[in-house]
């Protein structure tokens, strides 16, 4: 455990611990993600409501086509139908898209109505003449202005008055490539991939709840040892009284911790590399409404800690304290340190090399 001591007594043996800091830190990761389990559980519940309320759920899950019931009854229970049809007439007429064709205009029976069927390219094979059987995907629409036009021109080609074709076909019609569409793809990916990434959210920060001590803000500390063994250790120095201790910052005589609603992290002292305050100007337009300051941590292993909106008082107490602690700390925000911290982090170094290597090659 990088020589961290346990020198910490109960009551009874003579050192004064705080009930109020007592699992401090499990308490408060409990907390948090008690908050953060909050808006992806709402949004998954929002997902399920507007799958099953919206067309997406038919889409997912399509009507299967019922021959012996007019189109207009499917249309009634269900937008999306999937089944097989038999015995389809291509109209000769094609549904343009842009600069290419969207489908083929056939017409079937389907429970005694003359129904227009518009299939995708591939289904049909470019338009062939007569379909003896085709199985398909598609969602059920009301005739508009595109298949009133398509009426009246298959009226002209069958030699029948407009009239009688009208009174003769289906007021409805089967849209097979609006279901294999982008947005339709779009809409199904962006649907299922929120909901499940939502799922999972919920999942996760529930298995934080149920185990502080496997959450991330406490896995993070395998990288200086045994995370468990270094988190009872921070618990227990932080019972005794932190030795520094702002609204959500404190310092015990091992490690660095922050408690606040942005997050939670544990850093041991000595494994702290650089630290330094950044001010950032809140305004709107031209009036200024206020200054916030947040403490910048930079740690062996790469881990990176920001403390936003504190006082200015607070971060320059801490600053002082951890550089009073631990000597080779980097103290301030300058391009010397940025470098320094590269270095001995040992970022960058492969990108070096390589341009090193070319710079090398260019140079013969």
């Amino acid at each position: 455990m990088n020589d961290y001591k346990r020198e910490v007594t109960d009551v009874e043996g003579g050192t004064n611990v705080s009930e109020k800091y007592k699992d401090y830190i499990k308490n408060n990761i409990v907390a948090l993600y008690r908050r953060k389990i909050v808006p992806p559980a709402v949004f998954f519940v929002f997902i399920l409501v507007i799958t099953f309320l919206s067309p997406v759920y038919s889409l997912l899950k399509p009507t299967p086509i019922d021959t012996s019931k007019s189109i207009k009854e499917q249309y009634e229970s269900s937008r999306y139908i999937k089944g097989t049809l038999n015995n389809l007439y291509f109209t000769g007429y094609t549904k343009e898209w842009l600069s290419g064709t969207e489908g083929y205009y056939y017409y079937t029976n389907i429970g005694g109505d003359c129904v227009i069927v518009l299939l995708s390219p591939d289904t049909c094979k470019q338009g062939e003449p007569i379909i003896d059987s085709v199985t398909i995907k598609g969602k059920i629409n009301k005739n508009g202005k595109m298949e009133s036009e398509l009426l009246s021109k298959l009226a002209k080609d069958l030699s029948w008055d407009e009239e009688g074709i009208t009174s003769t076909l289906s007021s409805y019609n089967i849209n097979e490539p609006y279901t294999r569409g982008f947005l339709t793809y779009l809409l199904l990916i962006l649907t299922i991939g929120s909901g499940i990434i939502s799922l999972l959210m919920v999942l996760l920060y529930g298995f934080f709840i149920l185990k502080p001590n496997l959450s991330t803000p406490v896995l993070r500390l395998k990288a200086y040892g045994k995370s468990n063994e270094l988190l009872e250790l921070a618990e227990e120095e932080l019972a005794m009284l932190p030795q520094l201790a702002t609204e959500d910052m404190y310092i015990t005589e091992h490690f660095f911790i922050e408690i606040s609603r942005y997050g939670i992290a544990i850093v041991p002292i000595n494994e702290i590399i650089w630290i330094y305050q950044y001010s950032t100007l809140h305004k709107f337009l031209w009036h200024h409404f206020k200054i916030s300051y947040t403490l910048h941590i930079t740690a062996n292993k790469r881990l990176y800690i920001k403390c936003p909106k504190n006082e200015k008082s607070d971060i320059n107490g801490v600053i002082d304290y951890l550089a009073e602690a631990n000597h080779s700390i980097l103290v301030g925000f300058s391009e010397e340190n940025r470098i320094e911290v590269e270095k001995i982090q040992g970022e960058f170094i492969p990108i070096r090399r390589l341009l090193h290597f070319l710079s090398s090659r260019v140079g013969k």
